[in-house]
């Protein structure tokens, strides 16, 4: 909507130009817009349809995980081990023979699906697990394909996935940041882009936390004033405010929006982030259920956090991307792992034992998966590792709205593509959203002239693994 004055346009929502139109008819309209960017202030608009699933706790292995090494077993490659196989798909770098995984897999639960023994004690849970083996990307390069698995495209600048599951429910709590992105050590490739909110209000962006950090003070930088007391900096902060809506009310910038909003969230985080990111206050049997390295913590600091209403929680393994193993996977995969199977599972018994599995989609994956070829080197010897691979991977779902159990799709008899019901992102993201109630087609953001959603154009919801 726009309105000319002094020759000048001016960009007007609809929010705004009824908030300036004095009462009457503007007041008729107000609770209708409020529901439409309800999300920034705090006010949830609510789903589409009834979705089981409340809030989103994503596992992100950054790097790409072998999916023939953890989830998609593949005893072709065990029979031609050290056989070249023929005609092969372009891979990156260059591959050499058929390269058997280093693992065991057994069956695993009344549903008996194969995984590896590198996550074994997630592995106690795949009833209540759907792994997609059919999984595809678009190229083999990590920048790209992260942009494709967090923003849905992976070329353009795209709100990210946790963005608009913000946008679409809204916060529980006002209190802490609606999406949260734990990462130790630093930042991912790509750094914040992964869960930037682009065109969408500013308030719908990831909060990064460095988890590497114990202390509350490191965890979550400038928590605590050094200086002023809690009721002094209130009344600098009631202060601040009313200079803030004046100086906004001259102008009509979304970002000025964003960042008074961001100050505001900041005090109100004082007091229960402190309390939301301490786990010192878990009983020691909970700490020890989940380990006391980083992954540990994080992980349960990521339950606390679902606890008291954040909307979607993020847990990257580490800065870069670890799990990019391109040599010598037998022992980097295994030390990766180990890092992550405890605290998993441990999360999937804390949740259903507290009733907060069925409303709280758990999410396992990579931006691609890794070749079932070997390899090599630039003078031609095997590296034991695996290059990059996007033409088949295996993500997996679990939770709210997921019916556990379940396998669906599959890649080629060696693990090279997605042969059986081939799943784009767009598909998964689709699927995703409506575990939360919220149709992937209806959830659009009008944005420089055109209506934008998380999938584009593309996308289909996998029923077959919803309960």
């Amino acid at each position: 909507m726009e309105f000319r004055t002094a020759n000048i346009m001016h960009s007007v929502s609809r929010r705004e130009l009824l908030l300036r139109s004095g009462l009457g008819l503007g007041v008729l309209g107000l609770r209708a817009v409020l529901a439409d960017d309800g999300a920034a202030n705090g006010l949830a608009s609510g789903p589409h349809f009834g979705g089981k699933a409340k809030r989103v706790i994503q596992f992100f292995l950054n790097g790409g995980p072998s999916h023939v090494d953890t989830f998609d077993y593949k005893p072709a490659l065990e029979k031609y081990a050290g056989q070249r196989l023929g005609e092969t798909l372009t891979t990156e770098r260059k591959t050499g023979a058929a390269f058997p995984s280093p693992f065991k897999f057994q069956r695993y639960g009344e549903s008996g699906i194969e995984v590896s023994e590198l996550f074994s004690r997630t592995a106690r849970h795949i009833d209540d697990i759907a792994v997609i083996r059919s999984m595809y990307a678009q190229v083999p390069n990590h920048e790209p394909s992260l942009m494709l698995m967090n923003c849905g495209d992976s070329v353009q600048t795209r709100p990210s996935t946790g963005a608009w599951v913000l946008y679409g429910l809204g916060v529980e709590n006002k209190n802490l940041p609606g999406f949260i992105a734990m990462c130790p050590g630093g930042l991912p490739i790509k750094d914040a882009e992964n869960w930037q909110s682009a065109f969408l209000p500013g308030a719908y962006q990831g909060t990064h936390i460095d988890t590497q950090h114990t202390q509350l003070s490191r965890l979550i930088e400038n928590i605590e004033h050094p200086q002023i007391s809690a009721p002094d900096q209130t009344r600098q902060l009631d202060l601040l405010a009313k200079w803030n809506r004046q100086h906004q009310s001259q102008r009509l910038d979304r970002r000025l929006e964003a960042r008074i909003q961001s100050y505001e969230l900041a005090f109100r985080m004082q007091t229960e982030a402190s309390e939301a990111f301490d786990i010192a206050e878990e009983p020691l049997y909970i700490r020890e259920l989940y380990g006391d390295g980083v992954h540990g913590r994080q992980t349960l600091i990521a339950r606390r956090l679902a606890e008291r209403g954040v909307r979607y929680i993020q847990l990257w393994h580490g800065a870069g991307q670890p799990w990019d193993n391109h040599d010598n996977i037998a022992e980097n995969h295994r030390r990766l792992a180990n890092q992550l199977d405890q605290p998993i599972a441990a999360l999937l018994s804390d949740l259903k034992s507290r009733g907060m599995l069925d409303e709280t989609l758990v999410v396992w994956g990579g931006e691609f998966g890794r070749t079932p070829t070997v390899e090599l080197g630039g003078d031609g010897t095997a590296k034991l590792g695996r290059d990059h691979n996007h033409y088949g991977f295996s993500v997996w779902l679990a939770g709210g709205g997921i019916k556990g159990g379940t396998v669906y799709g599959a890649t080629d008899e060696f693990g090279f593509k997605a042969a059986e019901n081939p799943t784009s992102v767009h598909d998964l993201h689709a699927t995703m959203l409506y575990a939360l109630g919220l149709d992937h087609k209806q959830l659009t953001y009008r944005y420089s002239g055109r209506d934008f959603r998380l999938t584009d154009v593309h996308g289909n919801v996998i029923h077959d693994i919803l309960g």
